[in-house]
């Protein structure tokens, strides 16, 4: 079969700073991460420290992270080609058709939650982790560069409706960084959705369990403020996988191509910045009050609850919006045919579910005292994210539903934040 050479047909705007984003994007964050991760362990874990705490070339590298990081996903395939869970279809795409996803991120938790503890029971130091960390982060960038480099080669032997639209620009750099393809599949087994939900995001809460044993290993029990970090995060990512079907309406399957944004994203990132409070109180051990421990308790619950009713509510109205439990809401017609949702959670901001995402994020946080800015880092990051995240799902929307939006709009004036955002 000879490779696929049309020219671009789509001339989106570009997105991430164009050409230059994407060019200093795959250096400078994969840098972050390994800078993150040595301030993290540093006694000061002072971001502005100067010189930087940047260790030497040799704890980069260890033949032992590699192993793990080929087992761990080799493991995680493996889980997500068991026949097991459901099978659901996702939206349509351009040619017409619908994809069929394994729906069984859950079952494949809580296999590896048995693994876990069977390692545990064996005597599996599952606390070297946390020296183990910086080459685990360096094999995974590296694996999500490699990852990024096949999937940009292969999507040359794509057909055009297969194409994302906006990473298929015809510049090499951008459409890179953005992923040309939008469904790279080999055989039944979809690589976009894998990564999305299973390696990076499970392999987070083993990381925390990780640092978790290190504590252990240290003081003899791990803290009350060590136990909220990790009890706040497993609850985060057991719901993603609980609710697993509702992924596949989200902007990332839906929209974008799957390059090294997305690789890199799921792959490094989230695993090795997400949980960076648990290796924090590893250096850095804090202690709670029973009565800061209830209210950081309460603002993840209101978080949570904020997040999963919108989410829940948002998935059953684009799935079925004749569905008891949307049909009596409020929505405003649209040119396209479809209708937008101006009451319930949606009726309140235009993103509710990025509002609960933020508060949980604040209440990850809070177990680590007030004196380092390095625990909220995600905090301070997520914002920047779902700001810039929500300006392109603006975007998207006026130049898809027109005068309605800006209807809905005036309906709905605040866009993250009551009263302020």
């Amino acid at each position: 079969m000879k490779p696929n050479k049309h020219k671009a047909t789509h001339s989106a705007e570009r997105e991430f700073g164009g050409a230059l984003g994407a060019t200093c994007i795959p250096v400078f964050l994969p840098l972050t991460v390994l800078y993150l991760l040595s301030v993290c362990r540093s006694p000061a874990a002072s971001v502005l420290q100067w010189p930087p705490p940047l260790p030497p070339a040799a704890h980069l590298w260890d033949p032992l992270a590699a192993v793990l990081i080929v087992g761990w996903i080799t493991l995680q395939s493996f889980l997500y080609l068991l026949p097991i869970g459901k099978v659901a279809e996702g939206l349509v795409l351009r040619d017409g058709s619908r994809l069929k996803y394994a729906i069984n991120g859950f079952h494949t938790l809580s296999i590896t939650a048995v693994l876990l503890l069977v390692c545990l029971w064996l005597g599996m130091p599952l606390g070297y982790l946390f020296e183990l960390i910086l080459p685990l982060a360096v094999c995974a960038i590296g694996v999500s560069y490699l990852l990024s480099m096949y999937l940009y080669i292969r999507s040359f032997w794509a057909p055009q409706h297969a194409l994302s639209l906006g990473g298929n620009t015809g510049n090499p750099l951008y459409d890179f960084f953005m992923g040309r393809e939008l469904n790279p599949r080999i055989g039944d087994f979809d690589l976009k959705y894998f990564c999305e939900l299973r390696p990076g995001l499970i392999g987070w809460v083993v990381i925390n369990l990780g640092m978790l044993m290190k504590e252990v290993e240290l003081r003899g029990s791990p803290s009350l403020a060590m136990l909220l970090v990790n009890g706040f995060q497993l609850l985060y990512v057991t719901d993603a996988l609980w609710n697993e079907e509702a992924v596949l309406t989200t902007m990332d399957i839906v929209h974008d191509g799957f390059g090294f944004m997305l690789a890199f994203g799921d792959l490094a990132w989230v695993p090795f910045t997400y949980g960076l409070q648990a290796m924090f109180l590893v250096v850095h051990p804090q202690s709670l009050s029973t009565l800061g421990a209830a209210g950081i308790i309460l603002l993840n619950g209101i978080g949570y609850y904020i997040f999963r009713k919108s989410n829940s509510q948002k998935n059953q109205f684009r799935r079925d919006p004749t569905h008891k439990s949307v049909s009596q809401l409020e929505t405003i017609a649209t040119a396209t045919g479809k209708r937008l949702l101006v009451s319930g959670w949606w009726g309140f901001v235009r993103h509710p579910n990025y509002l609960g995402d933020l508060l949980m994020a604040l209440a990850w946080s809070l177990p680590c005292g007030m004196l380092h800015i390095l625990p909220y880092f995600y905090v301070i990051y997520f914002t920047i994210l779902l700001i810039q995240r929500e300006a392109r799902d603006e975007k998207q929307c006026r130049a898809k539903y027109g005068l309605a939006w800006d209807t809905y709009c005036r309906r709905v004036p605040y866009r993250i934040i009551p009263y302020i955002y």
